[in-house]
């Protein structure tokens, strides 16, 4: 009668020794959903396959950029719509002057052209915003006379306010350093910080002339298609030491969104697990926040997508 009760002691002796714990094995496996095992493979194969050229560690390879905020900069949807498509309008001069800069890595330094705050500008500033007769130059302002937004299924609505058609103003420009993810880690880069009369925080680009950057390498992905129910990673939002935030590609009927990581002491793999909805579903790729932690911090290991095998990139800020 004692048979069933020893089974069941011996199931769970061995699910405890099948965990990690005390130390971390050289490959530490993800663990959670039904979808580990085809996860923790494909990763294996990934970080097999991951072969970057010396540049990776010697060069300069940002990881994010070249455009940055810090902080919040306080956007309204005016403002928002105004930076993402580039419109600027600057009111003080810009310095034409190049100058040469350092790069400081967590394991060394390195010396760089780097270009000027016109040349940085120019780079930024991607023309003045179309014309919008009737509407204002500045958010907030009423829009004289007629309807102010356009027609939807219940015919004209009006509103006070609409879409500006605004340029971001420039009123300062000043040169320093800034973190930024690159294959070697977290870089000090020279960068141009122009202050925005309508943002709370300056507008980053960063200085390094495009000849000095080294392209991020192309990956090999695996042969295989990805196993059904585990979805990519599309990037990454923010690294804090062992904490990574990143965001899945997933179906807009897909459930139990789990994240998954695959990692060892040179390169950690990511990507995600999900129930797939039934019926149909619109053809949609939602972008999901998750987040994992790792065994240890991050430091300067690659973070590859399970799906293509590239190294994943910091959302722009």
């Amino acid at each position: 009668m004692r048979r069933p009760a020893l089974l069941l002691v011996l199931a769970l002796l061995l699910a405890a020794g099948c965990a990690p714990n005390g130390a971390e094995p050289t490959d530490r496996p993800s663990t959670g959903t039904r979808h580990t095992g085809a996860f923790d493979q494909r990763a294996t194969e990934v970080a097999e396959a991951w072969r970057p050229g010396p540049d990776w560690r010697t060069g300069y390879v940002p990881l994010e950029g070249p455009t940055l905020l810090t902080g919040n900069p306080g956007f309204t949807s005016d403002i928002e719509a105004a930076f993402r498509a580039g419109w600027y309008r600057a009111q003080v001069p810009i310095p034409p002057t190049r100058v040469a800069g350092e790069i400081r890595f967590p394991d060394g330094r390195l010396t760089l052209p780097l270009v000027s705050a016109a040349e940085a500008y120019r780079q930024l500033d991607q023309g003045d915003p179309l014309p919008c007769p009737g509407r204002p130059k500045r958010p907030g302002l009423p829009t004289p006379g007629g309807p102010s937004v356009e027609p939807g299924p219940d015919g004209w609505a009006t509103s006070t306010t609409q879409t500006a058609c605004l340029s971001l103003t420039v009123t300062g420009v000043t040169y320093g350093t800034v973190p930024v993810r690159t294959s070697r880690g977290e870089a000090q880069v020279p960068a141009w910080l122009f202050t925005i009369e309508e943002l709370a925080t300056p507008v980053i680009r960063l200085a390094v002339a495009a000849t000095a950057v080294t392209p991020v390498p192309e990956p090999t992905a695996p042969a295989q298609p990805l196993a059904d129910g585990l979805v990519a990673a599309q990037d990454l939002t923010a690294i804090d030491g062992a904490r990574l935030t990143m965001r899945l590609g997933v179906g807009a009927c897909d459930s139990a969104i789990t994240p998954l990581v695959w990692e060892r002491p040179d390169v950690v793999v990511v990507g995600g697990s999900v129930t797939r909805g039934t019926g149909v579903c619109p053809a949609v790729l939602k972008l999901e926040p998750v987040t994992v932690t790792l065994a240890a911090p991050l430091g300067a290991r690659p973070v590859l997508d399970v799906f293509t095998g590239a190294p994943l990139s910091i959302a722009p800020r």
